[in-house]
This record gives C-alpha cells, structure tokens and sequence, in this order.
C-alpha cells in the first residue's frame, strides 16, 4: 500500500476543513491542460480553465497546498515585490501602466472565489504596513502616491498615534492602512478552490510526482504510475519544482521563512494586541508579519532562509521577534511552528512564459504569491482562450540568472541582504 504525503505540522493543516486524499494518477489520460502543481498557482489557472470549459487535470507531488500556499502567513498584500515605480524606471510608462492596472487585482479574485464557491477561509479585511523609522514612513508616503496615481484609493497614512490605536505596540513610528488588503486561512481557501475545480469537471492528483516531460505538439507528462498527453502544460510548482524544468530553475531560488502560532488568547486578549484585527507587516527588507486568526490566536512569521530550509529551532528563531514586538506576551506558550519554501527571482519580479507554443509558466513571485498567482492563474486562463495580451505584458520582465549561478547564489544573495538589513537597522 502507497505511502501518502502528509501536510507540514502547521497550524493551517491541523484546522483545515477538508482532509480528503484525492487519487494517485494511475494509467495513461489525456486532457486539454495538464497543470504541474496544486498550490495558488495551479489552483488559479485550474478553476479559470474549467469555468472557460477546458479539461484539466492537475498533478500534485504531495497534496494540495503543500508548498507555499498552504503555509504562508495567509496575508493579502497587493502590488507585486518590486513596486511599480521600479517597473516604470526598468521598462518604461507604458508596461508599467499596464501592469500596474494588474496590480491590485488579485485581491479582489480571491474575494470573487470565496464569494461565489462559499469557500470558509477566515477573511478579514484590512492589512497595515508599519515604520519602524523615519526613512521607512516616507518611503510609504512615497507609496501611497505611487498607488493612487495607478487608480488604487483604499489608503490611509497613520501617525504615530494611529498606528498605535491599530497595533499595541511602541515598535514603530507611523505606517499605511490598505482596506483593499487583508488576510486568509491560506490552506482553506487553496481546498476551497480545489473543490470547486472538481465540482466543475476538473480532475486533481495527489502524491502523483513528475519525472518527466516530453516536449512537443503533443505535451505527455509522466509520473512513476501514469502519464497525460495534453495539448497546453502549465507549470506551476514554483519552489517544489526542483529541477524538473532547468531553465527554470537556473533563474530563481527556494527562499525559506517561518511561522509561529500562539495558544489561542481569547477575542479580548487578541485585540488588546490588535484592536482592528487588521494583519500587519513591516518595511524592513527582511520582513516580520503578524495577525489574529480565526480563532484568536497570534500568528507571527518573518526572517528569511536562503536557499531554503529551516533554522534549529523555528520557535526560538521567531519567538524574539514576537517578544520584540509584543513584550506583554513574554513566555506565551507556542503550540505550532514550522517553515516552508518561497521562490525568489533576482529582480524580486514574477516571472511569466512559454517554452515554445504549448508549455506555460508563472512562478517567482518572492514574497507576493498569494494575490499575484490569482492574477496569474486569470491571466493563463486568457492567454489559452487566444487574448493573450496581458500574459505577454509579464513576459517582457528579464529573468536574469543569479551572480555565480547555482553554487554562489545563496552566498551572494545573502550578502545583499546584509546589506539591506544593515540599513533598516540604522534607518537609512
């Protein structure tokens, strides 16, 4: 008897509503779309392509939300990592009007799905990016014009006697209140959209890895037990890819982060820290973020693993941070902890393409997957109807390979990161 995958110890995996194991693909089918990976990315372009009347099937290694999307700090931060002033400068006015027309969109796809599929995932609206010094409070000043220019109105800058209203804490100087924002039970919303998919005709397969790909007009993807032939491949494993497709993996890398979850404190507890329950991230270049969950708990996550892995201990590792933020909750008991991978690109910009006609790709979004691969999954969805437009518009962002390639670029990444991180020290 096959032995099945099981979901990392997190606290999204111990309260996810749905436990069913979908089937191990077994013998040879065939299908308009093959997609390779179960997480927002797959999922996303999956449920488009079957509410459009294609026949999907998606391959999933482990289950789904495994990777990212299950495991992530469920918060909805719109833009992309590299904001659009950065696009402009790069590329020109005109790709970034374009994209930035994209960039708060995937926000409101996942309102549409959890409206239209009743899909229970804990949202809450509302996120806050918080200063931590001077530099970083005009740099979202700067933000918010940046946002408002590209149609984007949702925002509200807070001073110092705001932000402390939305965030017990004396951590920081001012921060930004996005409405537009908000946050998720990440895993709950990935098996949402997978019911949905397959209440529609779509077909998912768990612990069903990809060993091979042939190329051609044809695409056949084949597992240890099982192959389908189809005539559009979309892949979709981001940083569970591994090197299953090289070019990929030449030009991005498995960052890893971690996450604590708190004994649950109780409403009132929970909004002694958070009033507004809004989820809240800071401007540090390796970032903390933080929320309440859906059961009053605090949910806390930062720090970044090069390469990807998991430091010793996640709970010692980010217990500090918490403590730093929150000292009222010195020696709260941690029930849940646990790390996961991310994909990062050099330029911190998605990467979308084709590898000739048929195979699609999305992934890299470094730290923005859970609106940006919405977006994408719309986006393929579109470009295999025949209005590739806007797919093609992300096409034009460079994917560039990382200094030293393969062996140097933790190394190296991890100096430019001490760098950055010297800076957000000395606020400047």
């Amino acid at each position: 008897m096959t032995q099945r995958a099981k979901h990392t110890g997190s606290f999204y995996a111990a309260t996810r509503n749905d436990k069913t194991e979908r089937p191990i693909l077994t013998g040879d089918m065939e299908a308009d779309v093959c997609i390779i990976g179960a997480g927002f990315t797959g999922l996303s372009s999956a449920l488009h392509l079957v509410e459009a009347g294609f026949n999907v099937i998606v391959l999933e290694a482990s289950r789904i939300g495994f990777g990212a999307s299950g495991r992530n700090g469920g918060q909805l931060v719109n833009s992309y990592s590299r904001d659009i002033d950065v696009i402009e400068s790069h590329y020109g006015t005109d790709l970034a009007r374009v994209l930035g027309d994209m960039a708060f969109e995937g926000g409101r796809i996942i309102r549409e799905r959890i409206d239209t599929y009743g899909i229970d995932c804990d949202f809450r609206e509302g996120g806050v990016f918080a200063a931590l010094n001077p530099r970083q409070m005009h740099e979202l000043e700067e933000q918010k014009k940046l946002w408002e220019r590209f149609g984007h109105q949702q925002l509200t800058l807070l001073d110092r006697n705001a932000i402390r209203g939305a965030v017990n804490t004396e951590a920081y100087c001012g921060g930004m209140l996005d409405m537009s924002g908000g946050h998720i039970h990440p895993l709950n919303l990935a098996l949402g959209e997978a019911a949905a998919i397959e209440k529609l005709g779509g077909k998912i397969y768990e612990d069903s890895k990809v060993i091979a790909i042939e190329r051609g007009a044809s695409p056949v993807v084949r597992t240890s037990s099982g192959s389908v032939r189809c005539k559009y491949l979309m892949i979709a494993g981001n940083a569970y890819l591994g090197g299953l497709v090289p070019e990929l993996a030449a030009k991005s890398m498995p960052c890893g982060t971690q996450i604590v979850t708190t004994e649950v404190l109780g409403e009132e507890k929970a909004r002694s820290l958070i009033p507004s329950l809004y989820c809240v991230e800071d401007c540090n270049y390796k970032l903390d973020y933080y929320r309440i969950t859906g059961d009053f708990r605090l949910l806390y996550g930062g720090g970044v693993t090069y390469g990807g892995g998991d430091p010793a201990s996640i709970e010692s590792f980010v217990r500090k941070k918490l403590e730093g933020t929150f000292p009222q909750l010195s020696g709260v008991r941690i029930e849940f902890a646990w790390g996961g991978d991310f994909l990062l690109t050099l330029s911190r910009l998605p990467q979308f393409g084709r590898i000739g006609d048929n195979i699609y790709y999305a992934q890299g979004y470094s730290g923005h997957g859970v609106t940006t691969t919405h977006l994408a999954g719309r986006l393929v969805a579109e470009a295999l109807k025949g209005q590739a437009e806007r797919f093609d518009a992300f096409t034009q962002l460079k994917h560039f390979p990382f200094p030293g390639g393969q062996l140097m670029r933790v190394p190296y990444t991890a100096i430019g990161a001490l760098y950055y991180g010297l800076r957000d020290k000395l606020g400047i």
